[in-house]
């Protein structure tokens, strides 16, 4: 424990939370600039964010002309916000889009840390935190630009209020209203980002543990009178708004279209048996897996103490509803991992047992040997000789999370273990999405597309030829995000028309016949400026994108 008095002196009261949020920012930065935008559900929602800002309607939700109607306006308006304040709507850059969820992660980390401090150590409270940040899960969606990290943030700290408060009801320290002003403050927030995950999360846990304790009395410090006008101000002025602006479109196809078919079926491809989350675990929780045997065990072992229940009450409810619901995504439990980050956390406070440490060896093996494989495989059937060189170098890191962190937790230096596989696992990560996965040329077609143009001359953001872009044949919001909101997706005939018109065309070899038959009914004789491969990971289809410029177009780009 000599690690642990060591960090115990420097992770002092109030610490822990910073430290926590310090490692996520780590976790999170080498792929904020150097990823680019993905497709599907990132390009579309920072598309929408540039739209908000472009026409300056912050009510309805568009992509291009068709409505946006499956999330709440949240993240949109912090996406928006963050473009305002770091880059721009016409410059596209992916980075401001993906600073809410950062945001997002740093917050989930230091909560997790913040609630830990009520009944652990600092130094423990702050490893909460810290293992939670390097979660490869959290990790990955703090880079992308959609709802589930800030989501992870704001559940988190709604969790972690409630636990301090439930705690106090229990002898733990003292929890006041500001405590009960951040659970609502999060609770909204959350409604806002992804609807009734939040608000389910903090049900269950709380139906759980009345039910457990047979009573509710620490209910009334949550501030029920207050807090509910708190929620409905949040909440209830966009929902009015959209509610108007629709006609209560908004609802059908947010309710109907969207959260209805997830719950009675597996959406778009995405159905997954019961098991599925605890399954992946092994890759989504590393490295903390090293320790989930131990804190489940603890756990279920300490249920008499407070903070192991309510850990126990957030955790398992939630966690079964994900497995039981059809339409299963890997982030879909992140809302649940502050409670096992608790639980982990917790452990490492005791002794863990033989079998706890064997069997956490055996899963951290599993989740570095998929995470290093997966390295590899990407760098060979997508990669260069640079993206071997970054895919060796990360497998190494995530095998040596797990040798190191196995081999200290056998000989009973749990918390070495613990902090050597979380830094080892967090340069991995690192490596892979701002490295590695840059490097994998033939899955950025969109980029690439846009970068295409841009050298000839025909990206009319250049100011060099009249736009938009009319692609055929290729139609993912990528392009529309790198490209313009005004960038046509449509048929081999639009593309012929619009090189009729001295506008650049793109399109896709599967439709050259079609297209060809349209360029002679037209009489026009473009130029071909380029041609793009790849691979379209949305459909797995490799893709060969022809550019076209119109009769007349400059050759190169004027000086």
């Amino acid at each position: 424990m000599r690690l642990a008095a060591l960090a115990d002196s420097f992770a002092r009261p109030g610490r822990g939370p910073l430290i926590a949020a310090f490692v996520a920012f780590l976790a999170a930065m080498p792929g904020l600039f150097t990823l680019p935008s993905t497709d599907r559900d990132e390009s579309r929602f920072a598309e929408a964010s540039a739209q908000m800002l472009e026409s300056g309607d912050f009510t309805m939700i568009m992509f291009q002309d068709e409505p946006r109607f499956k999330k709440p306006i949240g993240i949109y308006w912090l996406q928006a916000l963050s473009v305002k304040a770091f880059s721009g709507a016409s410059r596209r850059a992916i980075f401001a889009y993906r600073i809410p969820s950062l945001a997002g992660a740093m917050l989930a980390a230091a909560a997790a840390a913040w609630g830990a401090e009520a009944f652990l150590a600092p130094w423990a409270a702050a490893l909460a935190g810290v293992l939670l940040a390097t979660t490869t899960v959290l990790g990955v969606e703090a880079n992308i630009a959609t709802t589930d990290g800030a989501l992870c943030g704001v559940v988190t700290l709604s969790m972690a209020a409630l636990g301090r408060l439930y705690l106090t009801a229990r002898g733990g320290p003292a929890a006041g209203w500001r405590t009960s002003l951040l659970f609502w403050l999060g609770l909204g927030a959350s409604i806002l980002l992804k609807g009734p995950i939040g608000p389910m999360v903090a049900g269950l846990t709380i139906v759980t543990l009345c039910v457990w304790d047979r009573r509710a009395a620490w209910l009334k410090s949550l501030g029920w009178s207050w807090g509910l006008i708190l929620l409905a101000g949040i909440v209830l002025p966009w929902a009015l708004a959209i509610t108007v602006a629709t006609d209560g479109g908004f609802w059908g196809m947010s309710v109907g279209g969207d959260l209805a078919p997830k719950l009675f079926g597996g959406q778009e491809g995405h159905g997954a048996p019961p098991g599925y989350f605890a399954v992946l675990s092994v890759v989504l929780l590393f490295p903390a897996i090293l320790l989930a045997p131990a804190a489940l065990a603890d756990g279920w072992k300490g249920r008499d103490h407070p903070a192991m229940r309510f850990a126990l009450a957030w955790l398992v409810p939630s966690w079964i509803v994900f497995e039981l619901v059809p339409t299963k995504l890997p982030h879909y439990t992140l809302p649940t991992y502050g409670a096992i980050a608790w639980l982990a956390a917790a452990a490492l406070s005791g002794s863990i047992g033989p079998r706890a440490r064997w069997i956490g060896l055996g899963l951290c093996a599993i989740g570095a040997a998929a995470m290093a494989g997966f390295a590899l495989f990407a760098a060979g059937a997508f990669g260069d000789a640079t993206s071997w060189v970054f895919a060796v170098l990360a497998a190494a890191l995530y095998l040596g999370a797990a040798a190191v962190g196995g081999r200290l937790l056998l000989r009973g230096r749990a918390v070495s273990a613990a902090a050597g596989a979380c830094a080892l696992a967090l340069v991995g990560h690192s490596v892979v999405v701002g490295a590695l996965a840059p490097s994998l040329k033939p899955l950025w077609l969109s980029q690439r597309l846009a970068d295409a143009l841009t050298r000839a001359g025909l990206n009319p953001r250049q100011g060099l030829i009249p736009g938009p872009v009319t692609i055929a044949g290729y139609g993912e919001p990528s392009a529309v995000l790198a490209l313009g909101t005004t960038t046509e997706l449509g048929w081999p005939a639009d593309a012929a028309k619009a090189l009729a018109q001295g506008r650049p065309a793109v399109v896709e070899a599967a439709e050259q016949a079609s297209f060809q038959s349209a360029l002679k009914q037209s009489g026009v004789q473009p130029r071909v400026a380029g041609v793009v491969q790849g691979l379209d990971y949305s459909t797995g289809q490799h893709q060969i994108l022809t550019l076209y410029a119109p009769a007349g177009a400059p050759p190169r780009p004027a000086p």
